[in-house]
């Protein structure tokens, strides 16, 4: 397979402008998979189910994406990406729209899990931003496009918790909708044509992805830092509505959103995550990421006072361990994305695959280890979480493109 990338249009004024529209971009449609999880105790009561039957809409939304990023992503490199990405982002729009007017509860399930399947699109903007850059910016522009996520991820909460508080839980539905197909017109005239990068079949570009998990150890390095990280990330915010609204705290959903509010301050942290990558290489922002995890957790058992104290633990932790995941996912797919510059639509699906798997499973055991032995459990798992990552790193050495010594290499390898 060709190691060369296409010509890159970063230098120009528009190449500099189209990474902010895609940051953009990213953030609104991943927001899709997020706000759901502000509206668990709502839903509860719209449909009078328990608070963990409602917290599956969650789950199966995100484990819908992440079998769209096992079936989808591997497409951007064999389709032309802007009528892939703005197909996509009309089956979303339909689908958040029948979630929206589902007059049961299975029905909202069914329609969050097409969601989640159709919501990939920025995983198919990431890799063709790090193609439209010089290898020496890559970082920095995958960090741009995180900050978007980032925002995306983090103030999803607070839109579906505030309008949710306000007008009901179908509302965030129906705005997103909305605002989804406005994207998918927007990004429609705005993204470059681009050749597709292979001309695989499709059960082809599936087998590949799962080869490049077997072959490529940065790749498996990648993956195990995110599952693990993203893991304890996941059960936080799906343990903390029903932490915040329950009898210890005894506030509304909006209380969640602006608690994701706080967070957001993290995104501000993705571009600089990038520019350290470029200069120090991945697997030293990766170890402070997992640091600064352990430190979160800590954090968050402050959470069990109640009160205003609990309330500035809780904000003060989410936003380290928001910081914490972010920051390594820069990092992440910047290591992922200097390897096969062929393959980088199916390299992100076989990294964002295992990464959402692991935060559905997140997800899963938060919600049980809150019901069953309270939020201290749910902070011990973030903690272990964290424990198995670093001893991960400790015992595997610097990879290929792991420290600054390599940086060289890593540049020429990418050309």
């Amino acid at each position: 397979m060709s190691r060369n990338d296409p010509p890159a249009p970063a230098a120009t004024g528009t190449g500099r402008r189209l990474p902010l529209l895609m940051a953009l971009a990213c953030g609104v449609s991943v927001a899709n998979v997020y706000f759901p999880q502000a509206l668990t105790p709502l839903i509860a009561r719209g449909f009078d189910i328990a608070p963990a039957a409602a917290a599956v809409v969650a789950t199966v939304t995100q484990l819908g994406y992440a079998a769209g990023l096992f079936l989808l992503v591997p497409l951007g490199d064999r389709l032309p990406r802007r009528p892939l990405i703005t197909g996509l982002l009309a089956v979303t729009g339909l689908a958040l729209l029948a979630a929206g007017l589902a007059p049961a509860s299975g029905l909202l399930l069914a329609a969050g899990t097409v969601v989640g399947v159709a919501t990939v699109v920025p995983q198919l903007l990431l890799p063709m931003a790090a193609g439209l850059v010089e290898p020496d910016r890559r970082g920095s522009v995958i960090g741009t496009l995180q900050a978007g996520l980032i925002g995306g991820i983090l103030l999803a909460r607070t839109f579906g918790g505030v309008l949710g508080e306000h007008l009901g839980w179908r509302a965030p539905y129906l705005v997103a909708a909305a605002l989804t197909v406005l994207l998918a017109v927007v990004l429609g005239l705005a993204l470059p044509a681009a050749a597709p990068a292979v001309q695989d079949r499709y059960p082809r570009l599936l087998a590949d992805t799962l080869r490049l998990l077997r072959d490529e150890r940065q790749l498996r390095r990648s993956v195990f830092f995110q599952v693990t990280l993203f893991g304890g990330f996941s059960a936080a915010w799906t343990a903390l509505a029903l932490l915040i609204t329950g009898p210890r705290y005894d506030l509304g959903t909006q209380a969640v959103g602006l608690l994701a509010l706080i967070g957001a301050g993290s995104m501000f942290c993705a571009p600089a995550a990038g520019r350290w990558v470029d200069r120090l290489g991945a697997d030293r922002v990766n170890l402070w990421c997992i640091l600064a995890a352990l430190a979160a957790a800590a954090l968050l058992t402050a959470g069990l006072l109640g009160g205003a104290t609990g309330v500035v633990g809780l904000a003060v932790g989410l936003l380290l361990l928001d910081v914490a995941v972010q920051c390594g996912q820069v990092a992440n797919q910047a290591r992922i994305f200097a390897l096969r510059p062929e393959a980088r639509s199916r390299l992100n699906t076989g990294y964002m695959t295992c990464a959402f798997l692991g935060g559905s499973a997140g997800s899963w055991l938060g919600t049980r280890a809150y019901a069953a032995l309270g939020w201290g459990a749910v902070c011990a798992l973030i903690a272990v979480a964290g424990l198995v990552a670093l001893a991960a790193y400790a015992g595997g050495r610097p990879g290929r493109y792991g420290d600054q010594g390599d940086r060289t290499q890593r540049v020429a390898a990418s050309r």
